[in-house]
């Protein structure tokens, strides 16, 4: 389906479809996003490195600064994203956490 501009759409069939296309494209987004949140935890070594307030911040400054450039509120990209990356540490943590646990088991195993 070709994009139309919202004002382009003469109906609400349309400005659905619309909705639609981009509900897919935000999905791919959000796929191709947490196949990194998946490596991260990957490469780091318990559940406490998981949470990083500072980097947490620096997005949030990012897409706050972005949504502002394309006139998107501020407040609801801040919001969207806090509720993602919230998700995305707890996910991590839990990873970490189940990896540790094997990690232990297997040594117990080995000794």
């Amino acid at each position: 389906m070709d994009p139309k501009r919202p004002w382009d759409c003469a109906d609400m069939s349309e400005v659905r479809a619309q909705i639609d296309r981009i509900d897919i494209e935000l999905i791919d987004l959000i796929a191709a996003r947490f196949g990194y949140v998946e490596r991260a935890w990957q490469l780091k070594s318990n559940p406490e490195d998981a949470l990083v307030p500072w980097r947490i911040q620096q997005v949030i400054d990012k897409v706050k600064a972005r949504a502002k450039e394309k006139d998107v509120p501020p407040h609801l990209a801040e919001a969207l994203w806090r509720q993602m990356i919230g998700w995305f540490v707890q996910y991590e943590e839990e990873r970490l956490r189940a990896d540790a646990k094997r990690k232990a088991q297997s040594k117990q195993e080995g000794a």
